[in-house]
């Protein structure tokens, strides 16, 4: 897959297990925003073992010779719909790259790919005082799912 949209000299390709570095460095970028310290090995290893078993889909942005961000998608299923949806469960932009569209374009490419593939619809959540995060998401039509309590028990 080769996307380019909004921003421009932006283009955005999907990742094999081959080419997993970019996509390392920049998932311990969101990690480390989010503050969960991870190696690079770590980071490359968890992606490995995403892409390999095919659990995940990694999407680079690439800017004027440079990585600038990046997202990763988790196909599933919604039993009530019948029907495959995506997770949309990490969407990061180097610090230095943010608000020139690099979010705007992954966002989209995420849901373009999702539809083509058949998804229903594209879910994600984001921590509640990321407001530049929300307006991103709602400026694309994303909305609260308001009768929905999301819930959750460590295990670990």
């Amino acid at each position: 897959m080769n996307f380019t949209d909004i921003a421009e000299g932006l283009t955005v390709v999907q990742v094999d297990v081959e080419d997993i570095d970019a996509a390392a460095d920049l998932f311990t970028g969101y990690l480390d925003f989010y503050g969960r310290q991870a190696t690079l090995d770590e980071a490359r290893e968890f992606l490995r073992q995403r892409l390999t078993r095919k659990e995940s889909i990694v999407l680079l942005a690439r800017r004027a010779g440079e990585w600038v961000g990046f997202t990763q998608v988790y196909p599933t299923f919604s039993s009530v719909s019948m029907a495959p949806v995506w997770v949309l469960n990490d969407l990061f932009v180097r610090p230095d790259a943010r608000r020139g569209g690099v979010g705007r374009t992954l966002l989209r490419a995420v849901v373009d790919q999702a539809a083509a593939a058949g998804a229903v619809r594209v879910t994600l959540d984001t921590a509640a005082d990321n407001t530049s995060a929300q307006a991103l998401y709602e400026s694309e039509g994303f909305t609260t799912d308001h009768p929905v309590k999301y819930y959750l028990k460590r295990t670990r």
